[in-house]
């Protein structure tokens, strides 16, 4: 974190549990970085007995130590108002607040007490919800805000003996979903990190050696950086350990999405349109586009996705090989501009066709050969009904996306080196179309489809401008029988990102 960007002077911040621990790594990072810090821990033992104000002390005059400002806070997070006003009273507002603190009582389902129950839910859910309901309304009038709720593992997959604290934990992700959109009018960011590190919580469950490596230092960036007024994330779930911070595109937000994130899912999928991503590799690794259009040489600052069809056969495999068999459809001159349509089968291991792609590549100055202007050959895109949509959606992009969607294997620098994106005539690296399109597929699918892949035909899409990351899609829906025609706008800019789009149901 660059010591001139992510600074917090002026601002206040209240961190829960944070004599020790992860809470402890906020604490001092957010106070080195010029916040007033709150340190809260009413120091108890990790099964909430007890009381002590020792390791509250500690941690402020840690912060005090290196020129920062603290002031302890012995609160339970069930009195959050008391927290809250402490911060008031010392610093005279409140901007930040990180419900941390914890407990565990950990037990099989069948022997789990009332108390059991009572307590860990007080703590975690019921002091998460006091503590920040009572930052609320000073958030509000101030018009600015960061909240940060403490997910966990356990509550995204379940836990053996954790029924109690998993159910805490994902209850703060459906609080988190809500107060991110009620905050968002008043520039109120709300998230959830998913921690794996090393705590009181966790030092008899961790293997030792990993224990070690799982330091909360590493995890204290990623939630700093979510509190800086400069984040404009909103509403995300972020899992986070040993230094990783990883976002995909479906979120756990909603269970249904699990079949596409954990391979234990008992309907562990591919998202329909990552089918796409081998043709894709397999064409820009050969020599087939490049060597498209005679006497023309290109590189990759002048490629843009133009459109994209996808259309599959088989349900696709999570593992094994694919061969992919790739070909030139058709070469278009625009002018001072060139389209390349080609076209891929892929197929299984046993000969078996999966999928079928078809893409059109936009070459920036590539045109002036001479060629025709249109084909007969491509599949056409098709505009929706003039109707009012039947459905529309918000999804919002991370800022961070293009970078995180790299890893499917598309490294066009494009998409995450400003210098080269400029050379490619944009102010900034843009987001990879495909990208765009996954999410607004996702958007369909889960409007009309219950989120099914299986129910999932083809698609077709053109991309008409660049989305840049952190912009809000709203994606429109019009049903025609088994045709969803759709189009996708930037929410920022106004402008139309994906037109042309439709998706056919199998059935």
């Amino acid at each position: 974190m660059a010591e001139e960007n992510l600074r917090f002077d002026g601002r206040v911040a209240v961190v829960t549990g944070a004599g020790a621990g992860l809470g402890r790594a906020y604490a001092l990072l957010l106070g080195s970085r010029g916040a007033s810090v709150v340190v809260n821990d009413l120091g108890g033992s990790r099964s909430g007995d007890g009381k002590s104000s020792n390791v509250a002390d500690q941690v402020v005059q840690e912060i005090k130590s290196k020129g920062g400002k603290a002031v302890a806070d012995y609160n339970s997070v069930i009195d959050g108002e008391k927290i809250i006003q402490t911060a008031l009273e010392n610093f005279g507002r409140i901007d930040i607040v990180v419900n941390n603190a914890g407990i565990l009582r950990d037990k099989s389902f069948a022997r789990i007490s009332d108390s059991d129950w009572n307590l860990v839910h007080d703590v975690h859910l019921k002091g998460a919800f006091k503590t920040t309901q009572a930052a609320w309304p000073h958030l509000r009038q101030q018009k600015y805000g960061r909240v940060i709720f403490t997910a966990s593992n356990s509550g995204l997959y379940g836990n053996f003996g954790q029924a109690n604290y998993s159910a805490a934990k994902l209850g703060l992700v459906g609080l988190n979903n809500t107060l991110a959109i009620e905050g968002r009018s008043s520039n109120i960011n709300c998230n959830v990190i998913v921690p794996t590190a090393a705590s009181r919580l966790t030092e008899d469950i961790l293997p030792p050696d990993l224990y070690k490596e799982l330091k909360p230092e590493l995890i204290a960036p990623v939630v700093v950086w979510l509190c800086h007024e400069s984040c404009q994330e909103n509403g995300s779930v972020i899992e986070s350990a040993a230094g990783w911070a990883s976002k995909f595109g479906v979120s756990v937000q909603n269970l249904s999405n699990l079949r596409f994130l954990y391979e234990n899912h008992p309907e562990f999928s591919m998202f329909p349109t990552q089918a796409i991503i081998p043709g894709q590799m397999a064409l820009m690794s050969s020599s087939l586009i490049t060597s498209a259009i005679p006497g023309k040489q290109f590189d990759l600052s002048q490629v843009l996705h133009g459109e994209q069809y996808l259309e599959v056969y088989e349900r696709l495999p999570t593992t094994g090989t694919i061969k992919n068999v790739c070909k030139v459809i058709d070469v278009l001159d625009k002018g001072r501009h060139a389209v390349i349509i080609a076209g891929v089968d892929s197929y299984n291991e046993d000969g078996v066709k999966l999928c079928y792609g078809e893409m059109s590549t936009f070459i920036v100055n590539g045109g002036g050969f001479g060629g025709k202007r249109t084909s007969s050959k491509a599949i056409e895109a098709q505009d929706p009904p003039s109707r009012k949509p039947d459905s529309s959606v918000e999804a919002k992009t991370s800022i961070d996306q293009a970078a995180l969607y790299r890893l499917s294997g598309d490294t066009n620098p494009l998409h995450i080196d400003p210098d080269f994106a400029a050379i490619g005539g944009f102010d900034k690296p843009i987001l990879h179309g495909l990208s765009t399109l996954g999410t607004a597929v996702r958007c369909v699918l889960m409007q009309f489809a219950n989120n099914n892949p299986e129910l999932f035909k083809s698609v077709k899409a053109r991309f008409a401008k660049p989305t840049i990351p952190g912009e809000t899609l709203r994606t429109d829906m019009w049903r025609e029988g088994n045709r969803i025609h759709f189009e996708t706008t930037a929410i920022e800019s106004n402008k139309k990102v994906i037109s042309g789009k439709y998706f056919h149901f199998s059935c």
